[in-house]
């Protein structure tokens, strides 16, 4: 019968089956068993590592994110530190530049008083002095007589600010009379 091997080949097959169990079971096994544990431990300690050294990156990139908001803190701080400071300033220089140009005013307006105050007094002595010589050629002989004269011309200029004296036009007092 072709299909029915014969018992010594059978025999035969299963001894060096056996044989070439035993060699890889005792031999190639091991090794394949080890080479598979050091890859598993390698791939593991690669893992346990990435987990690390992510780990790392975070907790680096969580000490760069609180330097950089402490170091725009503290920016914000200068600026607005630096802003507060110039407006101090800039209302130091306006003030200061106020007093002066009040200073100045009240210069301005001392002497404006004072030079209309001496004005005031050269008028009046010029008016007076041309009063009385136009009166002495008027009336025909000199006033001479200082206290007179300065008591006559200090009344006149009287009723003239006080306004009982009103100026006339020579040319209309003519006319009227004729």
């Amino acid at each position: 019968m072709p299909l029915i091997p014969h018992i010594p080949e059978l025999v035969f097959g299963l001894v060096m089956f056996a044989i070439l169990y035993f060699v890889v079971a005792k031999y190639v096994v091991p090794n394949i068993e080890k080479a598979y544990a050091e890859r598993h431990a390698a791939i593991e300690g690669g893992i346990a590592q990435a987990e690390n050294a992510q780990a790392e990156a975070e907790a680096a990139k969580a000490q760069y994110e609180a330097q950089l908001a402490e170091a725009r803190a503290e920016a914000a701080k200068i600026r607005e530190d630096a802003r507060a400071e110039g407006a101090a300033i800039v209302a130091e220089m306006r003030g200061q530049a106020q007093d002066e140009a009040n200073r100045i005013t009240e210069s301005a307006h001392k002497q404006i008083e004072a030079e209309r105050q001496q004005a005031a007094v050269s008028l009046r002595g010029e008016v007076g002095r041309l009063s009385t010589d136009l009166a002495g050629r008027i009336v025909g002989h000199e006033l001479q007589d200082s206290s007179s004269r300065a008591g006559l011309i200090d009344r006149f200029l009287a009723e003239l600010e006080s306004g009982q004296v009103q100026p006339e036009k020579v040319g209309q007092s003519q006319q009227g009379d004729a």
